[in-house]
């Protein structure tokens, strides 16, 4: 049952002083009385002790009075910390609930909205611009009241007492300067994680309105919601630390400078009763100390924070006071499970000076029919769609969803019936996994708009991959991902999984893959991945190191691998720069050089300069440019000159060489490739393959990738690899994600959902014919029946699979009927489809 509360927009500003926090308002004004008696204290302290101890010489008395004196001041400053303290609590946690009631109020505003306002006004409003009310409601109670007895207490205490005495000692200045540094160290700090938290805040903000049509279209509020409300959670936290030290920073501050009456006391009243120090000079220089101004400037202050606040407040709130959409849940009833049919009567969208998107459109589909929508762009086809959704609001006329009117309908009725996925689908930040379950949680999940349920299975989540043709692009995803050392019993398995792949694919895959083997050189790696056989940990051994490591470089003179690496760079860089002089296609030829495109100009200077000397006469920096040329070289990839047989024994010998030596000596610096053992460091593809591919032919790739998919069955490892790549980061808005896979997890988002009524804006719209295929296979064979669909459509070879199909034009259905019957009237599909023959 929902509770029914002002919408927050309609709030005052005052309606949040108790919100959360009324019995922190009640314990605040306990203190601030108390707080109030210990300031007066003080002043009676400096009367007895002048009058009674100082005057008639009693040092016991002086010695009690201070030591009242001192103890009243201690506690008005820890009092005045915890004042403090509770003020920022206060604030912090009216800004909190601020921020998420409007923004869970932003979740439900119509899409029309968002068309003229920037996700970034969104953004400074609700983390700026509350900032101030916020501020606000923490001083709401304590400032003015604490300011105003206190002077009323001052007031009368004066008033009866005469002026007030108070005095400042010079010596504890010294300790200000080593105290408060360190405090305010500490504020810096909290103060820049406060930045980096309201930083990811903003972005999160950003996205989520970003993608609100698939919040909306889901019903995901709450989810939304939540995950919003964690980033407002820890920035209060860091906030009230943050305000905590500043305040810590004032009260150390106040307590420090309040500390130095009680030097005077002792040291000017022990001096007085000596005779050293008059009566007069004493009470002159405690008199020093009155703060009568201090509580006008406080109230001061308040006034403006109050004045600038209320301003802010109430702008924000009057930006976004609209009218919601639509209800998120039924006050009364649990949401409804509807008929999936749908009927329209003289629909009408009208957006104002006569301007209809949607004129009198009328329409019946039964449950489990198939509905196209066809037509030039402009027609009307996403709009009635979006109508339907309750994503749009209708102007007129009549729609109904199982023979109940849709704009009557909650959101939780519409989301428990329907699923929609729109051309452009948005994708949250998180995993694959997250994406795929996003409509799941936000329905059946913690705080959902239906009941609790438990997730998905994994076949149920590897079944909607599948259909909707993502499963290959999860399984590379896996694939490519690199395990923790820690997992030693998948480790196992991929090793296990290795040896099979060589037995079983190793020769009909030969002439596709090189696999590594210590006793062979390796034609399609580098002359250093030749020498080095394995993964560099030190990054002192990485390829692009290498000729800058004294141990390398002291290693490849002592292998007698020098001088005929730099005779074949020599050759290489020679040979290259001729060549590339005279052809064309440089790009193509680049290919096949280990000179990049970037360097030609820098090798074709070279070559010029050595090219009447002799090897031992190249100086230190041409050596290293040379050096790093032929260290690249790759006999497979690098035609441009062939490799030496003698040069490949050599390098095999220093291969030997150079593992023993980096064994003895820096025994960490390299993880070596051996047949038995995992590379932690490659992903799990590349410890499958345990060698090199030599072609980069999709076709290849795919025949390699089937080869592994089978084994991968055989050992009882597909699910595994399935589940790693759902862990897979999509990026922000999924910007690691291509067009057409994106659109295929939305799909598969909402068939998991398995709604009674779907539908699809040229969902498939970034997709290649063979992906568009599939996805209109499955909803003729697993859909068709059993789920309503409407879907806006692209492509018109697929329109044979819809039981009905509406031609729009200018806001209206022209003409609507089977694919056959259409085709037969002659009419508006038949003109579309021989006009694309």
């Amino acid at each position: 049952m929902e509770k029914k509360e002002q919408p927050i927009v309609k709030r005052s500003l005052g309606s949040w002083i108790l919100e959360g926090s009324a019995l922190l308002q009640v314990l605040l004004v306990v203190i601030i009385l108390i707080t109030v008696l210990t300031r007066v204290i003080p002043l009676e302290m400096q009367k007895r002790i002048i009058n009674e101890a100082i005057f008639l010489r009693k040092m016991d008395l002086l010695v009690l009075y201070c030591i009242i004196y001192l103890s009243s001041v201690v506690a008005a400053s820890l009092l005045k910390f915890a004042i403090n303290v509770i003020q920022t609590m206060i604030s912090q946690r009216a800004t909190a609930a601020m921020r998420s009631h409007l923004f869970q109020h932003i979740l439900t505003m119509p899409l029309d909205f968002f068309r003229t306002t920037q996700p970034g006004t969104v953004v400074n409003s609700l983390v700026n611009e509350l900032a101030l009310p916020g501020n606000f409601i923490g001083m709401a109670v304590a400032t003015p009241l604490i300011n105003i007895l206190t002077l009323v207490a001052f007031a009368v205490y004066l008033f009866w007492l005469n002026p007030l005495l108070a005095g400042i000692s010079l010596t504890i200045y010294p300790m200000m300067l080593v105290v408060i540094p360190i405090l305010q160290r500490r504020v810096n700090r909290e103060n820049r994680r406060r930045v980096n938290v309201s930083r990811a805040l903003s972005s999160t903000i950003v996205e989520s309105i970003s993608g609100l049509h698939e919040v909306q279209a889901n019903g995901a509020f709450n989810l939304e919601h939540r995950k919003f409300f964690l980033l407002v959670d820890r920035l209060k936290s860091i906030r009230i630390q943050w305000n905590l030290f500043k305040s810590a920073v004032k009260v150390t501050n106040n307590l420090f400078t309040s500390l130095g009456p009680v030097v005077i006391f002792v040291l000017g009243g022990y001096l007085t009763m000596r005779g050293q120090l008059e009566l007069g000079a004493l009470v002159a220089f405690l008199s020093a100390q009155e703060k009568l101004y201090d509580p006008w400037k406080e109230l001061i202050e308040f006034y403006q924070i109050y004045q600038d606040g209320s301003v802010s407040y109430q702008k924000t709130m009057q930006f976004y006071d609209l009218p919601v959409a639509q209800k998120l849940l039924p006050l009364d009833r649990a949401p409804l499970e509807l008929t999936p049919s749908i009927e329209t009567e003289n629909l009408t969208l009208e957006i104002g000076q006569g301007l209809k998107l949607l004129d009198k459109v009328t329409l019946k589909l039964n449950p489990g029919e198939h509905l196209a929508l066809v037509g030039f762009s402009g027609s009307g086809k996403s709009t009635l769609a979006l109508c339907l959704a309750q994503l749009f609001p209708y102007t007129s006329g009549k729609a109904t969803l199982g023979k109940v009117e849709i704009s009557n309908l909650t959101r939780a009725d519409m989301v428990n019936t329907m699923g929609v996925v729109s051309q452009n689908p948005f994708i949250f930040s998180g995993t694959i996994k997250e994406n795929l379950l996003y409509a799941h949680a936000a329905l059946h999940g913690e705080g959902g708009m239906l009941e609790q349920k438990g997730e998905p299975t994994l076949d149920d989540l590897i079944s909607m991959l599948q259909q909707s043709g993502i499963f290959v692009d999860v399984l590379r995803f896996g694939l490519n991902t690199i395990i923790h050392p820690d997992d030693r019993a998948l480790a196992a398995t991929i090793i296990r999984v290795r040896k099979h792949f060589q037995k079983e694919f190793g020769d009909e895959i030969n002439e596709w893959v090189e696999f590594f083997n210590e006793t062979k050189y390796l034609n399609y790696s580098s002359i250093s991945d030749n020498i080095i056989f394995g993964t560099p940990i030190d990054t002192e051994f990485q390829a692009n190191s290498l000729t800058k490591n004294p141990f390398f470089m002291q290693f490849l003179d002592q292998a007698d691998l020098s001088t005929p690496l730099l005779a074949l760079a020599r050759n290489l860089a020679e040979q290259t720069v001729d060549i590339l002089k005279i052809i064309p296609d440089e790009a193509l030829f680049f290919d096949q050089s280990p000179i990049r495109p970037e360097e030609f100009d820098t090798y074709n200077t070279l070559v010029t300069e050595i090219r009447t000397k002799a090897l031992h006469q190249i100086d230190p920096a041409q050596r290293s440019a040379l050096l790093e040329l032929a260290l690249r070289f790759a006999p497979g990839i690098h035609k441009t000159v062939l490799m030496p047989d003698h040069l490949k024994t050599l390098v095999l010998e220093g291969r030997c060489m150079f593992r023993e030596n980096i064994l003895n000596t820096r025994p960490n610096a390299i993880s070596f490739l051996q047949e038995n053992s995992y590379i932690h460091t490659h992903t799990i593809l590349n410890n499958i393959l345990f060698g090199r591919t030599k072609s980069v032919s999709p076709h290849v790739q795919e025949r390699i990738n089937q080869f592994i998919v089978h084994l991968l069955v055989e050992e009882d490892l597909l699910e595994k690899v399935i589940e790693i790549g759902m862990d897979f980061d999509v990026g922000t808005s999924g910007n690691r994600l291509s067009g057409g896979q994106r659109q295929k997890l939305a799909i598969a988002r909402a068939f998991l959902r398995a709604p009674s009524v779907l539908i699809m804006d040229e969902a498939t719209s970034a997709l290649d014919n063979r992906s568009q295929q599939r996805i209109q296979n499955v909803l003729s064979r697993r859909f068709k029946g059993k789920t309503t669909l409407i879907a806006v459509v692209h492509r018109l070879d697929n329109l044979k699979a819809y039981d009905k199909v509406a031609f729009m034009k200018s806001g209206k259905i022209v003409e609507m009927g089977s694919y056959d019957e259409l085709i037969k009237q002659r009419g508006y599909l038949y003109e579309l489809i021989h006009e694309h023959q």
